[in-house]
């Protein structure tokens, strides 16, 4: 007869935990927004800046606000902290932002062959210092991408005009090409001032500057530069761009804000935010124009649309269009 055997449970045991530590959660430094998506909102000013914020929450809410990404008050104050560098993880959140503002626009940073994406970088603090911190527009243009803009747009004028607008405020901005304390004009106004008087012998407004003038103007800005800094005009689009979000974050601490933050208590550590967003050109013809828009008056607070752009001052009651 077989013998009854009874098998023995055995009991569980649990896991042995792991000793292998996690990596520690890389810090966001870039806020992206575009095509109705945004990662920050208008609650985020002490992070994003107030115009950050405020295009986060215009992209949320449906309001066709062109692509772009805010580099955090948090690596302005990084910048200060560690002898003008950045946070090792930024450059490839940068590089992310970028591609993500071609994909929504439909165009690529330092194309050759296309329409290039041209950005605009400007400052963004939490409150409001209009005109106290710098800005450079058109970047991403060099010898290369100002013949395909010329050829995407068909308008040569528009596109040596945006070429010769950056390199003035580039080199203003970023390489310091200003005038010294034995100049009445700063150089690059001076350069076409005198370029008008040889050409036309007269002063003629900017706009009245052909492609051939604006080309030439390009040639003799580039040479001022050289011989300002001893340094040849930066060409490669992402060098452009690292060194304007440093010119911003550098223009924190210049005279002008300093001043103005003592006046209405705005402290230092707060930061300024850097914002990186797709060009809209207001130079590609008589029609054309850029310029700022309010859903109130700001001079007397009526509850009417406001908008105000070179040439024009218009209001929803107003017969402009």
């Amino acid at each position: 007869m077989a013998k009854k055997t009874t098998a023995k449970k055995t009991a569980l045991k649990p896991a042995a935990k792991s000793t292998k530590k996690s990596a520690p959660k890389a810090t966001k430094y870039v806020y992206k927004w575009g095509d109705g998506k945004a990662d920050g909102n208008g609650t985020m000013k002490p992070l994003l800046g107030g115009k950050g914020a405020n295009l986060a929450e215009m992209t949320r809410i449906g309001l066709p606000v062109p692509a772009g990404f805010t580099i955090t008050t948090e690596v302005c104050n990084y910048f200060y902290d560690h002898n003008r560098s950045y946070p090792q993880e930024l450059q490839a959140q940068i590089e992310t932002g970028v591609r993500n503002m071609e994909k929504v626009m439909g165009t690529k940073f330092g194309d050759d062959k296309g329409f290039p994406l041209l950005v605009a970088v400007r400052s963004g603090a939490r409150d409001s210092m209009p005109g106290m911190m710098d800005t450079i527009l058109n970047l991403g243009l060099n010898d290369q991408t100002v013949v395909a803009l010329e050829k995407a747009t068909n308008n040569a004028r528009f596109a040596w005009d945006c070429y010769r607008r950056f390199i003035q405020m580039y080199g203003d901005v970023v390489l310091g090409v200003q005038k010294a304390e034995h100049e009445d004009h700063e150089p690059f106004e001076a350069a076409i001032e005198h370029y008008k008087e040889e050409v036309y012998q007269k002063d003629i407004i900017d706009s009245d500057l052909t492609a051939e003038d604006q080309q030439e103007l390009v040639k003799r800005f580039k040479k001022l530069v050289k011989d300002r800094t001893g340094n040849v005009f930066p060409t490669d689009p992402w060098e452009q761009l690292m060194g304007a979000a440093s010119a911003v974050f550098g223009s924190w601490m210049n005279d002008r804000a300093n001043v103005y933050r003592r006046k209405y208590n705005i402290p230092s550590e707060w930061g300024t935010a850097v914002n990186v967003q797709a060009m809209v050109f207001g130079n590609t013809g008589k029609t054309s124009g850029s310029g700022v828009a309010f859903t109130r008056n700001p001079a007397n607070g009526v509850n009417e649309f406001y908008g105000e752009f070179p040439g024009r001052r218009c209001r929803r009651r107003c017969p402009h269009p």
